[in-house]
């Protein structure tokens, strides 16, 4: 059992980024874009994209690309043959820094400054096994 689950984890790589000082809702944004994506067409996608967030998003992918690499290196063909795609992506909220700012009538509004953490996980495609199609035969 344990040797399966080894075996299992084995073509998956995982990467976090912690504490990232940006809302997660504008992260999650930039995440949506690359979900369930092969990995060198999310690189393009987060390098063209013009968003912030992207900028942090594309570092995480491409640490998650060293991750798997470094625990598959019997099957580097994998990653041009484009079998390595992103399986998931999760934002979650970080730390909240609470501020005050001065407003109208000696009222204080608070102010929070989000962050969030992200995570990464790679898989690589089950091989499709392609099965022998007879031709029809038409009958008239």
């Amino acid at each position: 059992m344990a040797e399966r689950l080894k075996e299992a984890k084995k073509s998956v790589a995982i990467a976090k980024l912690r504490e990232i000082p940006t809302s997660p809702r504008k992260m999650r944004l930039v995440a949506d874009n690359v979900r369930g994506v092969e990995v060198n067409h999310a690189l393009d996608i987060l390098h063209y994209t013009k968003k912030a967030a992207a900028v942090p998003m594309e570092k995480l992918l491409r640490s998650a690309i060293a991750n798997w690499e470094a625990k598959n290196q019997d099957k580097s063909g994998e990653l041009d043959k484009g079998n390595v795609f992103i399986k998931t992506v999760m934002v979650d909220g970080g730390r909240m820094i609470k501020r005050l700012r001065p407003m109208p009538q000696g009222r204080a509004g608070r102010i929070r400054k989000r962050s969030n953490h992200v995570t990464i996980i790679l898989d690589v495609k089950a091989p499709v096994e392609s099965k022998a199609v007879e031709p029809a035969t038409e009958e008239a």
